[in-house]
């Protein structure tokens, strides 16, 4: 059993530019080349003929030289990456300090790059990550002028198989310039815990890092103020201490709350710790961060938050948006966790690399529990060019930029050091587990450490004693359907707390029972909760990949699509987990895909062909199936309000229940009933020809930074408004006062442009994605297609 622990950590709010004064974002007025550029380190190149952009920055999701789409069947990337392209990048920005600055430190920060960076400025290496996933710093100090322009250039080499799914290419999170006095808290220099907590008060310990990066030692003070959401102080602490010159100095304090709000996923409680740093009289650091108070245990009774039982309603996440390829922007980070929070979701894990800040932050102003993962490999690849490579020289700097960049956030429970991490039942192997989860601890004692581990055995034993808890992928069915591999193994090993770490979307039920059922298995996270770029088709051709994947470039195995559009299984997820969830839809009289006859058994990440449509003309009269997804005790379906009879659905009917139904144009109509009351309705009705478009923003009003984003959900409708589920017209955007930065849909054949102002529609529907200019004013959109009605909406963006 692992002690009760809790923390007082970080969420950040909009791009985190009101947190430090001193902290700049650095994502407006680069210049990018895609290639091979012999001398773009230089400070002297010549780079106006160079394309203007702002970061975030993806190059793998714009369309290919002289195409009008991403995708290239013969991509090195194939379908693991989506069949989208790689290569080599550039990028450079001109960028003034004022004089003032000229006795300050001053450092760059990247948020992630994939891959294979290497940054110089002025002419001069700075360094490079090869992680594409972590966060990595210069100090540029001594190498900035203040009497001329700076020009700082980045090479990227995202070059040949190195990822498992899609990576996007290039700096596709913020950068951030930092301006600091020579004595400030250091880089990820404040960890806050609370190792008691009891009703009527709790007891924070404070550690914050000095640094001196003067020549001289100094006497500081630091003041930590804790402030609720009223702006009201409700604790403080003093401490001093003196730093010598050139070192860091480590200061404890604690802050005693007598009265105070538990951070839980249904009430996300975030206080703010005002962190001063003062020498003598004046304030040289000034650093504000947003945290919340909550307990965590994990035993073979159950993981608890704050006292109370929780089973975690998991996903797996991997880190694209979709349209947006993998840049990430703040609102898409939050939209997708908003999304999933919605779904009922109350878990997810960041499958397999550390997520970014935006996401972190949401999860934590949301209540969503997350996993953080750090690595798909360590010292032996999956792919050739892999992180694998670079594992045995950087993995201590790449699990720093994790847990000491993250340990302040409430959302994370967990750390993980890796997903079915080659050769687990190798003594040597077990030994780099016990190596990484050692350091981790070195670093945090506050969150237990896992691993997800696959092609389960009691060979992986010694894997998994160097955890604290195990992630099992697929033990619910999968390779173990004939056997209940939970209950083996706890009675084997009765101490081992599990967790399903990967479940197939098509075993939900089985998967999710098993969780109910035994203590000391946690929850179970959905392989995948939004679907994603790459590993294409799984989620129907399944496994083997081979020459008719193509143009599959979509996994299609999420619950929710990557335009945010709710899928079957997702509605089915709702059933297992919430009361009177009411859903239905029919099997297409055709199949929505051609079938794969060569799939393999195990490949289970698929649903069933199902559709929200009941427009079938040329079948009239012949019989077809319509299934509900329930959680009500009973459900009547009827044709045209002629009822086809009642049936119970509950757990010994998988919360499922089908019928038969002669097709006739009109509405199929469910009503769901608990203790004899109509509690749920669900409607399908036929659609009339397309003749409407109807355009929605998630967002009407959006920040006029360069960097806010608002999401447009399109349907074509018939004239009632009932959106028509087999239209897939052309759709066309006008914009004016903002500029369109994705467009899609959730067709995993299609090979469109994200990037052109049009798209599409599929199901009916599809989605435009607006950015914000950097001054305020109206955004207009409109949206046309031949023989529809046109249609409008404004966006005001605000400063």
């Amino acid at each position: 059993m692992l002690a009760t622990v809790c923390v007082f950590l970080s969420g950040i709010s909009h791009a985190r530019q009101s947190d430090l004064p001193n902290k700049q974002l650095f994502n407006l007025g680069w210049k990018f080349y895609k290639g091979g550029a012999v001398g773009a380190e230089s400070y002297k190149y010549d780079d106006t003929d160079w394309r203007a952009l702002n970061l975030p920055h993806d190059w793998s999701i714009e369309d290919l030289e002289n195409t009008q789409s991403p995708f290239n069947e013969k991509a090195i990337s194939q379908s693991s990456g989506g069949f989208t392209t790689g290569g080599t990048g550039w990028y450079r920005k001109a960028f003034n300090l004022d004089k003032a600055n000229k006795d300050k430190l001053i450092t760059i920060t990247f948020d992630g790059v994939y891959m294979n960076s290497s940054i110089w400025l002025n002419g001069k290496l700075l360094g490079g990550n090869p992680y594409g996933y972590t966060e990595f710093s210069f100090d540029i100090t001594d190498k900035v002028f203040f009497d001329k322009k700076n020009i700082i250039a980045v090479k990227v080499n995202n070059e040949g198989e190195n990822s498992r799914w899609y990576s996007g290419s290039g700096i596709y999170r913020h950068v951030w310039l930092n301006i600091n006095n020579p004595i400030h808290i250091a880089n990820w220099g404040t960890f806050i815990t609370t190792p008691h907590i009891q009703s009527d008060r709790c007891i924070t310990k404070v550690e914050t890092k000095i640094a001196n990066q003067s020549a001289d030692p100094a006497a500081v003070k630091i003041v930590n103020i804790v402030v609720d959401k009223q702006a009201k102080t409700v604790g403080r602490s003093t401490s001093t201490g003196s730093v010598k010159a050139g070192e860091i100095l480590n200061l404890n304090s604690e802050i005693n709350l007598k009265k105070f709000n538990l951070w839980s996923v249904e009430n996300p409680y975030l206080y703010s710790l005002v962190t001063k740093v003062f020498v003598g009289d004046k304030l040289v650091d000034n650093k504000v961060t947003p945290f919340g108070i909550r307990s965590l245990k994990f035993s073979t009774a159950g993981f608890f938050l704050n006292g109370k039982p929780l089973k975690l309603k998991g996903g797996c996440l991997h880190h694209d948006n979709g349209p947006l390829g993998a840049k990430a922007y703040d609102r898409a980070e939050v939209r997708k966790v908003e999304i999933l929070k919605a779904a009922g979701y109350n878990a997810l894990r960041a499958s397999h690399n550390p997520p970014s800040h935006a996401f972190l932050n949401a999860c934590d102003s949301l209540g969503m529990l997350v996993i953080d993962e750090a690595f798909d490999c360590w010292n032996e690849g999956k792919n050739p060019n892999d992180y694998s490579l670079y594992f045995d020289k950087n993995w201590q700097r790449d699990i720093d930029a994790m847990v000491l960049r993250d340990r302040n956030h409430p959302s994370i429970i967990m750390w993980s050091t890796g997903n079915e991490i080659p050769n687990r039942q190798k003594p040597e192997v077990a030994e780099v587990s016990k190596m990484l989860s050692d350091y981790i601890k070195n670093l945090d004692t506050t969150r237990p450490l896992t691993s997800a581990v696959n092609e389960l055995s009691p060979n992986k034993d010694a894997y998994f004693a160097t955890l604290d808890v195990s992630g099992y992928n697929y033990a619910a069915g999968g390779d173990h359907w004939k056997e209940d591999i939970y209950a083996d193994d706890h009675k084997r090993v009765s101490g081992r707390i599990i967790y399903e770490a990967e479940a197939y979307p098509f075993e939900a039920f089985d998967s999710w029972q098993k969780v109910l059922e035994k203590p000391y298995v946690i929850g179970a996270f959905v392989w995948t909760a939004l679907d994603y770029i790459g590993e294409a088709s799984i989620g129907w051709r399944g496994y083997w990949p081979d020459k008719l994947t193509f143009p599959w470039t979509l996994a299609y195995c999420g619950d929710i699509d990557i335009c945010g559009n709710k899928r079957p299984a997702s509605f089915y997820r709702e059933a297992l987990w919430k009361k009177d969830q009411l859903s239905k839809f029919e099997t297409p009289p055709v199949s929505t895909f051609p079938l794969n006859p060569d799939k393999e058994a195990w490949s289970k990440w698929h649903w069933f062909d199902v559709a929200a449509d009941w427009n079938h003309a040329g079948f009239e009269n012949k019989p077809l199936d319509v299934v509900v997804y329930s959680s009500c005790e009973e459900v009547e379906l009827f044709i045209n309000n002629v009822s086809l009879g009642k049936k119970k659905i509950d757990v010994s009917a998988k919360f499922m229940g089908a019928w038969s139904v002669p097709y006739q144009a009109g509405t199929l109509k469910a009503i769901g009933y608990s203790n004899k009351k109509q509690v749920s309705i669900s409607t399908l009705q036929t659609a009339a020809q397309p003749s409407l478009i109807h355009i929605k923003a998630d967002r009407t009003k959006i920040n006029a930074d360069g960097q806010d984003l608002s999401y447009v959900e399109v349907s074509i409708t018939d004239k009632n408004g009932v959106v028509h589920p087999k239209a897939e017209n052309l759709i066309k955007f006008e914009i004016e006062g903002g500029e369109i930065v994705g467009v899609g849909n959730g067709k995993p054949t299609s090979l469109e442009s994200y990037q052109l102002p049009q798209r599409k529609a599929w199901q009916g529907k599809c989605l435009v994605i607006i950015k914000s200019n950097n001054k305020p004013g109206k955004i207009t959109l409109k949206a046309s297609s031949e023989g529809l009605a046109s249609s409008s909406l404004i966006i005001q963006s605000v400063n």
